[in-house]
C-alpha cells in the first residue's frame, strides 16, 4: 500500500510539471501553428531565474517566505521579455512557410539559448532547496511526504483552470479561438492577429517558465535541464493531442504515472513505458487523444 501511494504522489508531482510546460506547448502550437521546441529552453530560463533570484534573495538575511513570490516573479520576467522578443524577431519570419523550417529555427534558437544560459550563469549548479524545506513534510497513507511539491500542483491546478476560463469565458479567448478557427477571416473582421500571436506566444511562454522556476527549489538546476523535459512535453502533446488544453492535462497524468510506477517497479524501463504508451495511442488514434483531425488546404 505504501508503495502504491509512493507511486501515486510521484506521478501526480511529475505531472503536475509536465502540465506547466507542456499546456504552454500546447497553446502555442494550437494558435500559432509553430511546434516550438525551444519551449524546453524557457522551462530551463525559468529555473535559472527563479533559483538565482532566491539565492542572492536569502542571502540578504530577508524571510524565506517571499521566496514563493520571487519564484513567481522570475517566471513572469522571462515571460514578458524573452517571449516578445522570440515571437516578433524570429517566428515571424516563418509564419506560413514549410514546418521544417520553422522547426529548423526553433532548434536553432534551442542550441543558442543553451549556450546563452551558461555564459550568464555559468556550468555549475545552482541549488535553491530553502523554499522547499521550508514547508517540511507531511504523513500520507503512511509515507513521509515533502509538502513543497504540492504547492506545484496547486500551481498546475490554478494555472489549469484559468487558461480554461480565459479561452471560453472571456472575449479575448473568444477572438484566440477565432484566429485558431481561421487567421484568414479573422484579420478580414478586423482582428490584430499578429497580436494575438504574440499575446499567445508570450503566455506559452510563462507558463513554461512558471514550471521552471517552481521546480527549481526540488533540483539541481545545470545545464541541460531543459533537454529532458522538452523530450518528455512532446510525449505529452503527442499523447493528448496536438493544441488541446485537456489533452495536455490528460498526457502529463498518464505520463507522469508511467514514468512514477517504472522507477519504482522497474528503473531500467523508464523511458521505454513513456514512449510504448505515446506509440500505443498512436496506433489507434494518431492525431493523440483529445485533437480532431484537421482539414488542410490546398
Amino acid at each position: 500500500m505504501k508503495l502504491i501511494t509512493l507511486i501515486g504522489l510521484d506521478g501526480l508531482i511529475l505531472a503536475s510539471w509536465l502540465f506547466l510546460v507542456s499546456v504552454g506547448l500546447t497553446f502555442i502550437y494550437g494558435v500559432l501553428r509553430i511546434l516550438n521546441v525551444a519551449h524546453g529552453s524557457f522551462f530551463a530560463l525559468g529555473a535559472y531565474m527563479g533559483a538565482s533570484a532566491v539565492v542572492s534573495y536569502l542571502r540578504t538575511g530577508a524571510v524565506p517566505e517571499l521566496t514563493y513570490l520571487i519564484l513567481l516573479g522570475a517566471a513572469l520576467v522571462i515571460g514578458l521579455v524573452v517571449g516578445p522578443i522570440v515571437e516578433r524577431v524570429l517566428l515571424r519570419r516563418v509564419y506560413g512557410r514549410e514546418e521544417v523550417a520553422q522547426l529548423l529555427l526553433t532548434f536553432a534558437l534551442f542550441l543558442v539559448l543553451e549556450d546563452v544560459m551558461k555564459l550568464v550563469w555559468g556550468v555549475s549548479p545552482y541549488f535553491a532547496d530553502k523554499p522547499y524545506a521550508f514547508l517540511g513534510q507531511v504523513q500520507i497513507g503512511g509515507v513521509t511526504y515533502a509538502r513543497y511539491p504540492f504547492l506545484l500542483t496547486g500551481v498546475a491546478l490554478v494555472c489549469g483552470a484559468l487558461l480554461w476560463w480565459f479561452i471560453n469565458r472571456t472575449r479575448l479567448g473568444k477572438i484566440i479561438l477565432a484566429v485558431i478557427t481561421d487567421r484568414e477571416v479573422s484579420a478580414a473582421l478586423g482582428i490584430d492577429v499578429a497580436r494575438v500571436y504574440t499575446f499567445a506566444f508570450v503566455l506559452g511562454t510563462i507558463l513554461a517558465a512558471l514550471g521552471g522556476a517552481f521546480v527549481a527549489p526540488m533540483v539541481a538546476v545545470v545545464p541541460g535541464i531543459g533537454l529532458e523535459v522538452i523530450v518528455l512535453a512532446f510525449a505529452v502533446v503527442a499523447i493528448g493531442g496536438m493544441g488541446s488544453v485537456g489533452g495536455a492535462a490528460l498526457g502529463s497524468l498518464l505520463v507522469g504515472l508511467t514514468r512514477a510506477a517504472a522507477i519504482h517497479l522497474y528503473p531500467e524501463l523508464d523511458l521505454f513505458a513513456i514512449y510504448l504508451v505515446m506509440a500505443l495511442v498512436l496506433l489507434f488514434r494518431p492525431e493523440g487523444l483529445f485533437a480532431e483531425v484537421e482539414l488542410r488546404r490546398i
